[in-house]
């Protein structure tokens, strides 16, 4: 399976690989891991899938990580697992300021959801998370 070319800058700044289990196949989520939340002194295990978006057109990079999106977070939902795991989809700060302020990405963000990380590739490190 092919990983998203920032696959390593989120893994290295944050977390593990996930794999879930379901029925006859086996699903990779990119990353999964526990996240300590400072501000409520709690641990919340989370998934997250890397998109990287250098396709020509971020609406098709956009179609495409929904999909998986929306997949994975059913699958995680009904995952047997004893954790429920939040799911959050990471991007590049670039992206995230350029692309995703338009109508298109907004709607698709409150339509469904979507949890972000936002992360700087630069500097390896995460600068957001979005619930």
């Amino acid at each position: 399976m092919a990983k998203d070319i920032y696959h390593e800058i989120v893994k290295t700044a944050s977390i593990d690989p996930l794999s879930l289990a379901v029925g006859e196949r086996n699903v990779y989520v990119d990353l999964g891991s526990e996240k300590l939340f400072a501000a409520e002194k709690d641990q919340r295990r989370i998934a997250v899938e890397v998109k990287s978006f250098i396709r020509a057109s971020p609406v098709q990079d956009l179609q495409n990580a929904l999909g998986q999106y929306v997949l994975y977070r059913g699958l995680l939902e009904e995952s047997t697992d004893e954790f429920y795991r939040t799911l959050y989809l990471a991007i590049r700060n670039e992206i995230y300021w350029d692309f995703f302020p338009e109508k298109i990405a907004q709607i698709a963000i409150r339509k469904n959801q979507l949890k972000l990380l936002i992360f700087d590739a630069k500097r390896s490190e995460i600068l957001q998370w979005i619930e």
